[in-house]
This record gives C-alpha cells, sequence and structure tokens, in this order.
C-alpha cells in the first residue's frame, strides 16, 4: 500500500499538463488541451486561475481520484525571484510574487497558486514548486555580460535538465554532485547548462534571447541588425519581441514551429529545411562546445533531451560536432511531472530539505 499521493500540476501556455503519484507509482495522468477559444477572455495569465483549477478538479472527480487522499501537490514553479535548485513549500511570499508576476507573466506562475488553493482545502495535504525555471546557481564571473547595464540572467528548462542530470548519474552508479554534465534541452525554447558538481554554473537564458535559435525563438542575433530594426519605425516594441520570442527561430524560417514537420520535409530532400535544422544543430552543438570551455574539458557526459531529442538527424549532427568531448546520451521527450513529484515526494520522505521562500 502506497504512503504518499501526490498530485503534479504543470502549465503551460496552451495546455495544463496533471498527474498523480502513489509514492513512485504513476496512477494517473492528463494533458489537458486549452484552445484559443477558452483563453480569449481573459487578459492577462493570472486571470485564469480559478478556469485552470476547476477544469483540473473535474477531470481528477471523473477519473475517481480522491483528492481528500493527497499528501502534496507540487506545481510548476514559476518567474518567482531568482532560487538555489531544491523544492520549496509555497507561502505567503512566493503567492504574492506569483500573483504580481515579480519576472514576468508565465502559465507556469499559476502551478504554484493552484497547488496552494488545491491543498489548503484538503486534511493534510502541504503545497510545494520545484526547481522553477528561475533556478539560479550561475558563478559570479558568468553573470556579467559586455556592459554594465546589462546583466546574464539564469532562466532555463531547470526541472528537467535536472532531472535528466539525476537519472544519468545514477545509470552510472553515481551522485549527481559527483559529475560535470552539460544538458542540452531541445524544445520550444532551447537552454543548455554547465553542470558542475550539482550547480547549473553557466546556461543560456532561453526566455529572452540567447543562445540557439529554437523552434519560435530567435536565440542571439546580430545586435547592430538588431538596434537597427527597432529604430527603423516599421516594428512595435511588441512586434519586436515576438521576432525574439514566438515568431523567430523556425516558424521564421521556414513558417512551422513543429519540429517534426521540419524533420520530415528535411528528409525528404527539401533543401530549405535541411539548411535550417542543420543550422539549429550546428548551433546546439556550438553552445555545448563552449560550456565544455567553462567545465575546463572535465566533461563526464554530455547528454541531450527534450521532444527535438526524438529527431535523430539532430541528434547524429550535435554528436558529430561533440562526441570527442564526452560520452553524448540521448533521453528523449521529457518527465517533468514525474520530476515534480517525485520532488515532492523526497522532501515527504525526508530525503530532500524543504528550502523557505523569502
Amino acid at each position: 500500500m502506497s504512503k504518499y499521493k501526490i498530485l503534479a500540476i504543470n502549465p503551460g501556455s496552451t495546455s495544463t499538463k496533471i498527474a498523480v503519484f502513489d509514492d513512485h507509482e504513476n496512477i494517473f495522468q492528463k494533458n489537458l488541451k486549452h484552445s484559443a477559444e477558452d483563453l480569449v477572455g481573459f487578459e492577462m495569465i493570472s486571470e485564469q486561475f480559478e478556469f485552470r483549477k476547476e477544469i483540473i478538479l473535474d477531470e481528477l472527480k471523473e477519473a475517481g481520484i480522491n483528492i481528500a487522499e493527497l499528501s502534496a501537490v507540487v506545481g510548476r514553479g514559476g518567474l518567482v525571484k531568482p532560487i538555489e535548485s531544491g523544492v520549496y513549500e509555497v507561502n505567503d511570499a512566493m503567492i504574492e510574487d506569483l500573483k504580481v508576476g515579480v519576472l514576468g507573466e508565465h502559465a507556469s506562475n499559476l502551478g504554484g497558486l493552484i497547488a496552494n488553493d488545491i491543498a489548503k482545502s484538503l486534511p493534510s495535504a502541504r503545497a510545494f514548486i520545484a526547481d522553477p525555471v528561475v533556478v539560479d546557481e550561475l558563478q559570479d564571473v558568468a553573470r556579467i555580460s559586455g556592459h554594465p547595464s546589462f546583466k546574464r540572467l539564469s532562466i532555463f528548462h531547470a526541472l528537467n535538465q535536472k532531472a535528466i542530470a539525476r537519472t544519468y548519474a545514477k545509470s552510472l552508479g553515481k551522485n549527481y554532485e559527483d559529475l560535470n554534465l552539460i544538458v542540452a534541452h531541445l524544445g520550444g525554447g532551447i537552454s543548455a547548462g554547465a553542470h558542475l558538481k550539482g550547480k547549473v554554473v553557466d546556461v543560456n537564458n532561453a526566455l529572452d534571447g540567447d543562445g540557439p535559435f529554437s523552434p519560435e525563438r530567435s536565440g542571439t542575433i546580430p545586435n547592430g541588425q538588431l538596434v537597427k530594426m527597432c529604430f527603423s519605425g516599421e516594428y512595435s516594441e511588441g512586434e519586436i519581441k515576438k521576432i525574439l520570442k514566438g515568431e523567430g527561430g523556425l516558424v521564421a524560417h521556414v513558417g512551422t514551429n513543429d519540429a517534426y514537420e521540419v524533420e520530415l520535409k528535411a528528409k525528404d530532400g527539401d533543401e530549405k529545411f535541411q539548411l535550417i535544422q542543420d543550422a539549429m544543430s550546428y548551433q546546439i552543438g556550438k553552445e555545448i562546445g563552449a560550456l565544455a570551455a567553462v567545465l575546463h574539458g572535465k566533461v563526464d557526459g554530455i547528454l541531450i533531451t527534450g521532444g527535438i531529442a526524438h529527431n535523430p538527424f539532430v541528434v547524429d549532427y550535435i554528436k558529430s560536432m561533440v562526441s570527442y568531448i564526452a560520452p553524448v546520451v540521448a533521453y528523449p521527450g521529457e518527465d517533468e511531472m514525474s520530476a515534480l513529484a517525485m520532488n515532492g515526494l523526497m522532501v515527504l520522505t525526508g530525503e530532500a530539505v524543504n528550502r523557505e521562500y523569502k
């Protein structure tokens, strides 16, 4: 008989993923899609709180899940203040920062809010977030940009990167904290991090225009040309922001943000699709090579994860560039629901320390 029942909640821009675990066993999982029509009435993401919470509760009821038995509800951490990696119990300070969007609006901000609201209505459940996108373990030298008016920020796929790194370490019979790893998450955004003995000491800001381009983000682009575009009078601030995030990358080059569609057309011999797919792969390999320098060449493994890691052509291209550095292992897809639940379980069982958000 299981000791702990845990609900994991992962809100995305057009979906909310939920999963229920009995200890380590996933007993229920559902991806709740939200159409444009569903969301059209909400000007701010924070206004979607009740809508998404009620859909989650209705789905759990229909599945026969008794939420009164929950020991914990773990939400995807949003854009809170920069914090160290770990599991944080939702408190008043966190709720306030998630509501106001202290670092900006993002659907993941709803994770901690919904988790807290559900948990407080139950007999003995606790609410947590785990490894939000703002996990900040950068070494000081990595924070410096080329001008004091600009600071390099740590915003990346922390939850999945950390989970995959621990999975790889376990496969070697070692602790994550004893290894030097490079982890590249290839999804709607692409982030690559240097993991030095359990700390991500350098990583590209995958949210806000840094690193390789991705299905819908432009990544690092020539600064001078960007400045000229900004002052050309042809674009509004909002349009420039969409070029950087939302209408950049694959969708700008070939008209689709569907990486699988790009894979198929490249495979069928479309030269433009092939070139753009290769260019994205090239930039990922280049980013990994730079991170190898961050780790002084002492790299125990290079891990490639995220949805695009299903594409063997992308993975092989990256391997051709970086396999001389360290073994390259692909972990296609992401298992963030399990990662959320297991982080919560580790706190409940005493394997991990519950951190306090301030």
